[in-house]
């Protein structure tokens, strides 16, 4: 069974963040924002993409994993419960439940990394996307 990771880019370099993940063995990122743009450079959708494959690390971006915008507000003002009852409520969602058996499959047969902005895994959601995988395939959840 593949491990999945996790990792923050929050106070982090594109350098750093593509050693942390060629030390994971990550071979793709999983970007679960919502928005993948990002003000820190070189983390938008297109800038990092290119990257990471040139590190020889794989892209996908599941916007339907990543929180609405509502869940984004309370996260930043340290909400952390009101964020996760806005993204439960998200999860519900058709979009969302496919994206979310993709994630499955692709961490059944590739090493990936669940990408998002904040540092602490505690306050993302990408920690309750990380539960819910390895609750369908008791795999080892990792945070680089």
């Amino acid at each position: 069974m593949n491990r999945l990771s996790t990792i923050g880019y929050q106070s982090d370099t594109v350098d750093g963040v593509i050693d942390r993940l060629k030390a994971g063995d990550v071979e793709l990122v999983v970007d679960v924002r919502a928005v993948a743009a990002s003000r820190r450079a070189g983390f938008s959708k297109t800038i990092l993409a290119s990257s990471l494959n040139a590190a020889g690390v794989d892209y996908l971006h599941l916007r339907a994993l990543g929180t609405p915008k509502a869940g984004r507000d309370a996260a930043k003002a340290g909400r952390a419960a009101e964020m996760a009852e806005i993204f439960a409520v998200h999860m519900e969602e058709p979009a969302s439940q496919l994206a979310l058996a993709e994630a499955v499959d692709l961490t059944r047969k590739r090493r990936i990394a669940l990408l998002c902005y904040e540092d602490d895994p505690a306050c993302c959601h990408r920690t309750i996307l990380a539960r819910e995988i390895r609750a369908r395939l008791k795999c080892e959840v990792v945070n680089l």
